[in-house]
């Protein structure tokens, strides 16, 4: 079993708060729950392994190539699902998702349109308008719909209630089970890594504990 991605030595300064020498793998056809409480470091951990914030030292591979020199090439096989959405909340649901699916070589349209079916969502109506739980299942039908090998996912299930949740759930139980491919899913909601998880990776205080 290859690694889909490998940290190691992953350090980074925010104020009072630091990512402390943050290594870990996970392994490709495993779904990695990255688990601990607000303010533990999950958030600048994903936003640090993405290249959304600068990092101070550290070295990152995904699918064994350094996230350095490669970035286009790597993010072009991941799909990203962060708990802010980082969407033109102006826009219809079709606007944003022209934007975004110019950025992706493998941008499949029918996926897509299969997706907004699926979780009930109409392509003309307002970003502003969602709910929460229905800006989660957008931001995942766009995560879904460029043949993302690597699904990464910021506390995507925190303020959904529970039906929402195990809705999610069972979206990501289909998508791995097309087989060659991963999801790193940080929550600090135990019990839906109960359902799914194949490995845990715990942090407090920004390092690693298990």
């Amino acid at each position: 079993m290859d690694n889909i991605l490998e940290v190691s030595g992953l350090n980074k300064r925010y104020g009072d708060f630091a990512l402390k020498d943050i290594s870990f793998y996970l392994p490709d056809g495993c779904i990695t729950g990255f688990v601990g409480i607000n303010g533990a470091g999950k958030t600048t951990t994903l936003r640090s392994i993405l290249g959304l914030t600068n990092m101070v030292s550290g070295n990152i591979k995904f699918f064994g190539m350094d996230m350095d020199g490669n970035e286009s090439k790597i993010k072009d096989r991941i799909g990203i699902v962060l708990d802010e959405g980082c969407f033109y909340d102006e826009l219809t649901l079709s606007e944003m998702k022209n934007v975004i699916a110019s950025a992706y070589k493998n941008w499949c349209e029918q996926d897509f349109i299969d997706y907004m079916e699926q979780f009930s969502l109409n392509p003309k109506q307002k970003i502003n308008t969602l709910s929460k739980g229905m800006r989660m299942k957008y931001a995942l039908a766009l995560a879904l719909s460029h043949k993302a090998e690597l699904l990464i996912m910021d506390e995507p299930t925190s303020g959904l209630d529970p039906l929402v949740r195990s809705q999610l759930l069972n979206i990501l139980k289909d998508y791995m089970g097309k087989g060659g491919k991963g999801v790193f899913f940080s929550t600090h909601i135990t019990s839906d890594l109960d359902k799914i998880a194949d490995m845990l990776i715990m942090i407090d205080g920004g390092e690693i504990v298990f």
